[in-house]
């Protein structure tokens, strides 16, 4: 059956249209260096919601272009941009018109055609620092020491704790930790001007948010002098230190406060700038109240035992050791206080401020420099070793043996996100083309080429690095070697000096020709998505987003509507106007008419902006209430089972009401195939779900919808959906698709058609323009004594060995866990490769290949020294969501806490030299472990008080989240707003961040906290009215509305408030969801329960949860 819909003015120029790119086009050129300021037209941050879509859109803040690209080194071609991003999220600024000094710029990638925005996020200065980086540490073992009259004895005496492993030694790293006795170098003498890190000996701080990339133009100097290992211990007086942080009476030097950030991410300057000196927190102080009579929340992995009593006094901390004061009643409960007790928070570990980038050489000589951390601000260059943006491992030094593994605690794993995007100032990733006999392979393995194969026989064979076999070199890839027993010819080409290249496949590589870049749009039309405005909010924002997909010929797109039947439409140009084709089957669907389902773009663009413009009123009367979901995302299969591409899912659900005394909205797919019930509503009313069986409900309702995904993979079909919602929808289900697809899942609750339509359209249009690929295949390789053990993300496996991606972008991050088959030895180097097979979205296929060779250590020390802090906790954060669904909440946060306190007892256990069992010691290259530990478990998916869906959505979210927003999510950044200053050009637009304490936040101020995802703004109770009139609009606290749209006002205060908000979504590259949050009511305990670092209904303040971890530590110790 066809119906017409209504028809619509033609639009002047729709079908002017770039054509298909020639065969041999690179799509890496840009012809365009100010593309990005073209398409800014089209981008608006703060547009009010009735302001018509078409048309172009004034650029919201008058920037100036983007930086100008440059021309390429060395010849090669490239194969990724030297951006951040591919383009801000929409309504994002472009950025200042100047290059700094450095590597010439690249052009786009292969899968960012010319014309695309191509602008680069602005980065921001890191609201905090947590460690310097690894290679920085001291050559004494290391740690944190939180002394014994910080923490109660159980009486153990300190002749328990075990000495070294024999045959301990010195790690050869030299140390820059703030936590040394001696001089580390003052940052505010530090020339301007980039220098190589070599092995890097400036520490580079790492936090939540901390800035995705830094000033091209700003980076460190390495301090003048000696290593600090070799330093005295005793400082000079006049040397500054950034031991103060941590405030141990074992140091004789002068103390200074932390350093906060003062510089611009990407600024258009040529002098770096010292930040000023001060602490951004000032004083504070815990009050500690009695505690008789009370029941103190129960922590994670505790137990029974009697409260261990004081015992010891301090001792002198060791280099890289701090100790903390804490009194010996914190955190036994019953105890008795004369009075109050204060802490120092400078006593316990807190991330603090780093000052400036640092540029990071990935190898130095012939050994591998272990990276900064994933938050902190660094500029690679590429010397053997892949960017660690690329593959981190968690684990610098690998272990020799699968025993040393165990006593260590620690896991071993890597977090590879094959197409992230570098910094700016990096150099491209260089395409390599062999022609039509592909990349030189080992005929065992199959490991691709790379810098650490070895050639011998003067060139004529090589060793693969990955599993020891000799092949001999093809005839037309041969070389001499020079002296040094490389080939002659190794610095000229990328894929023997670089870590990471792109091999173009030859045909042997593909099984059908490359796929077109395919578009489906698929919108829920039942009663409840038009009524709520969710279905004239997925119009309106595909509407503005067709000018940004690709262009050519191969740029293929389609549209269907649902409620209870599906609707397809025709939209051949011969038409006078689009056909309207339903399919009432929804148990046996159908595709009708599909070669007109899906079209060229350039032919269907005026028929499709005409369709979408007349969709919500085509429904507007609908009394529709059933949602056919599955039905119809298994049609819009069948449409595109021929090509693959991306099927786009807004789904709102059904409106109707369940049996209960009052009325109960439902939004959930309803008929059809795949149709779901309200598992919410059986025998609860399940707003929190903390029941021991809670978890079940966590779980897909049944196997349908999976087998649905797996057959999706096959064909090449990655699904995103847009879920608008006002109550359940069962994300648990609803996300499988998605997940096993390399999609994921969008989730607005409670929607609002006031607020959420401009994120709806940004989280869309960054969807389409971010560096992506399609049909997708990723293995990892490893050395001889290693394997995979196995995959998690978001991705289907159909063998063991391989991940089927049928869509992969620069977001996507997958834990690849690690585990021994052999021994290793010590000295020698383990290799690890992950070969990424994808085509473009200009149908180019090609091979991404990233290398990683790091060390073999016998040593338990060395291990300790060479964790990465962010790679870790990014495992125990995905760790945990993998469990959610399968345990109970109290299981998982009592294993996530085990694991915490395991990695710390084998430190003190076998690592630690301060022997009294009354100080909590903590290695310095995870002193913040705990802070992040005790962060997660008081997280969003692991509170008892949270909904299904919202942890649903949750575990989802962590599954493919990369590295740099892991800390974030749980420990979030606040920021003042009600005082924010204007800021010269060469500072950040940010003010200082607050640390996650009440005792920072004030009844007359306003606060902003965000996580990357969602921001709320908190107002105390007695804030100023002439600030909120200048803020907001309103002039009381009792005026704050329930939804919020951001404005701009006439005054310096709402400028400089509407410039930290842009800069943060940003960096984001997310618009962001406000909520609005005020003292006395719900709302306001929401931001409450986001203060991590006090006790609450989730949790132990911080400083009591280092008491219990230290608890822990001395009864497994005895």
């Amino acid at each position: 059956m066809a119906a017409p819909v209504p028809p619509g003015a033609p639009r002047p120029g729709a079908n002017a249209r770039q054509q298909s790119p020639h065969p041999n086009f690179n799509p890496n050129f840009q012809t365009n260096p100010n593309s990005l300021a073209d398409n800014m037209q089209n981008m608006n941050l703060n547009r009010p919601h009735s302001m018509p879509n078409s048309g172009p859109r004034p650029s919201p803040f008058g920037q100036p272009p983007p930086f100008p690209q440059s021309s390429v080194t060395a010849g090669f071609p490239v194969a990724s941009p030297p951006m951040s991003r591919p383009g801000p999220p929409p309504g994002m600024v472009g950025r200042p018109a100047v290059i700094p000094a450095g590597p010439p710029q690249t052009t786009l990638p292969a899968n960012v055609p010319p014309g695309r925005p191509v602008g680069l996020p602005v980065s921001h200065p890191p609201p905090f620092g947590s460690r310097p980086p690894p290679a920085s540490l001291s050559s004494s073992t290391g740690g944190v020491v939180l002394p014994s009259s910080a923490f109660p004895s159980s009486g153990v005496s300190s002749a328990s704790a075990a000495p070294p492993p024999s045959g301990a030694r010195p790690s050869s790293f030299v140390s820059s930790s703030p936590l040394t006795g001696g001089p580390a170098g003052p940052m505010s003498r530090a020339p301007a001007g980039p220098s190589s890190n070599g092995p890097p000996a400036v520490g580079a701080g790492a936090l939540p948010g901390a800035p995705r990339f830094p000033p091209a133009a700003i980076v460190s100097q390495p301090p003048v002098g000696p290593p600090p290992s070799m330093m005295s211990a005793r400082a000079p007086a006049q040397a500054p230190t950034m031991r103060s942080v941590l405030g141990s009476s074992a140091v004789s030097s002068p103390q200074t406060p932390p350093l906060p950030s003062a510089s611009s991410p990407f600024p258009a300057m040529t002098q770096a700038r010292p930040p000023p000196l001060g602490s951004p927190y000032g004083p504070q102080t815990w009050s500690m109240q009695p505690q008789q009579g009370t029941q103190p929340p129960h922590i994670p992995g505790s137990t029974h035992a009697q409260p261990p009593r004081m015992f010891g006094m301090p001792q002198q901390a060791l280099p890289n050791q701090a100790m903390t004061n804490i009194p010996p009643a914190m955190g036994q409960p019953g105890a008795p206080m004369s009075g109050s007790s204060k802490i120092d928070p400078n006593q316990i570990p807190r991330p603090i401020p780093n000052a400036t980038p640092i540029v990071y050489e990935t190898r130095h000589g012939n050994s591998a420099n272990p990276p900064p951390p994933a938050t902190s601000d660094y500029i690679v260059r590429d010397t053997g070793n892949c960017s660690p943006r690329y593959m981190r491992c968690t684990i610098n030094q690998i272990p020799c043996t699968a025993d040393l593994l165990t006593t260590s605690a620690m896991q071993l794993a890597l977090l590879v996100q094959p197409m992230a995007l570098p910094h700016p100032s990096e150099d491209p990733i260089q395409v390599v083309d062999f022609g039509e006999s592909g990349p030189v392979r080992c005929s065992r393995c199959k490991g691709y080429i790379n810098p650490f194969m070895k050639f011998i026989d003067q060139g004529r064979k090589f060793i693969c690095n990955l599993c020891g076999f000799t092949d001999d070199t093809p005839r037309d890839y041969h070389c001499n070697l020079g002296p040094d027993g490389r080939r002659r010819d190794a610095d000229e080409r990328p894929e023997l000096c670089r870590g990471t290249v792109e091999f173009v496949a030859s045909k042997e590589y593909m099984v059908r020709d490359p796929m077109p870049a395919v578009y489906f749009f698929l919108i829920d039309v039942s009663m409840n998505a038009v009524q709520t405005g969710a279905t004239a909010a997925a119009c309106s924002a595909i509407n503005q987003v067709i000018s940004d997909l690709p262009e050519g010929t191969r740029t293929l797109v389609g549209i269907a509507t649902f409620d209870s039947t599906i609707h397809f439409y025709n939209l051949k140009r011969a038409l006078q106007q689009p056909l309207m084709l339903i399919v009432p089957d929804i148990q046996d669907v159908y595709t009708p008419l599909e070669t007109d389902v899906i079209v060229q773009l350039s032919e269907c663009r005026q028929h499709l902006e005409l369709l979408l413009e007349n969709i919500p009123t085509m429904f507007q009367t609908s009394t529709t209430a059933e949602s056919c979901f599955g039905a119809a995302i298994k049609a819009a299969f069948l449409a595109m089972k021929s090509t693959g591409g991306k099927l786009l899912v807004f789904q709102s659900g059904k409106f109707s009401c369940t049996y209960s005394t009052f009325a109960v909205l439902e939004f959930l797919p309803s008929v059809g195939i795949g149709a779901l019930s309200s598992r919410e509503a059986e025998g609860r009313t399940n707003i929190s779900a903390s029941e021991k069986e809670a978890h079940k409900l966590l779980q897909p309702a049944d196997k349908i919808l999976k087998t649905m995904a797996i057959e999706f993979a096959e064909y090449q079909v990655c699904v995103d959906v847009f879920v608008t919602t006002q109550t359940y929808v069962d994300i648990a289900s609803i996300s499988v698709i998605p997940r096993t697809t390399g999609g994921q899942v969008y989730y607005y609750y409670p929607f609002s058609a006031v607020s959420d339509p401009a994120k709806l359209y940004n989280d869309l249009r960054w969807n389409i323009t971010r560096p992506q690929g399609f049909e997708a295949v990723m293995r990892v390789r490893c050395s001889q004594g290693i394997q995979v053990q196995d995959y998690s993300g978001n991705f289907c496996k159909r063998i063991p060995t391989d991940v089927d991606l049928a869509g992969i972008d620069c977001d996507k991050c997958i834990l690849v866990t690690l585990k021994h088959d052999d021994k290793l030895q010590d000295g020698s180097e383990c290799g690890f490769q992950c070969a990424l097979l994808y085509t473009t979205v200009y149908g180019q296929r090609r091979i991404r290949v990233t290398n990683l060779s790091l060390p073999c250590t016998n040593m338990l020390s060395n291990l300790f020294r060479s964790a990465d802090l962010d790679t870790q906790f990014t495992c125990f954060l995905k760790q945990a969501a993998i469990e959610i669904p399968t345990c109970p909440l109290l299981q998982v946060r009592d294993h996530v806490t085990n694991l915490c306190i395991n990695i710390l007892l084998s430190y003190r256990k076998f690592c630690a030299t301060v022997s009294s069992t009354g100080q909590l010691i903590l290695p310095e290259a995870l002193k913040l472990l705990p802070l992040y530990t005790l962060a997660l478990i008081k997280s969003r998916g692991l509170r008892n008080d949270g909904r299904i869906d919202d942890r649903s959505f949750w575990f989802n979210y962590v599954s493919s989240l990369s590295t740099p927003l892991a800390i974030p999510l749980v420990y979030p950044r606040m920021f003042a707003i009600h005082n924010v200053d204007s800021k010269d050009g060469d500072e950040s637009v940010l003010p200082p961040t607050i640390p996650l304490s009440s005792e920072h936040v004030c009844d007359d101020g306003i606060y902003l906290l965000e996580n990357g995802e969602d921001a709320l703004i908190y107002f105390g109770s007695s804030v100023d009215s002439s600030i909120l009139q200048q803020l907001f609009g309103f002039t009381s606290v009792d005026e704050v509305p329930t939804q919020f749209v951001m404005q701009q006002f006439s005054n310096p205060l709402s400028k400089n408030f509407n410039d930290v908000v842009n800069v943060i979504r940003q960096q984001r590259c997310s618009y962001l969801r406000f909520t609005l949050c005020k003292k006395g009511d719900p709302s306001g305990m929401l931001f409450v329960s986001c203060m991590v670092e006090d006790k609450n209904a989730n949790g132990p303040s911080y400083v009591e949860f280092l008491v219990h971890i230290h608890r822990q530590i001395q009864m497994k110790m005895s």
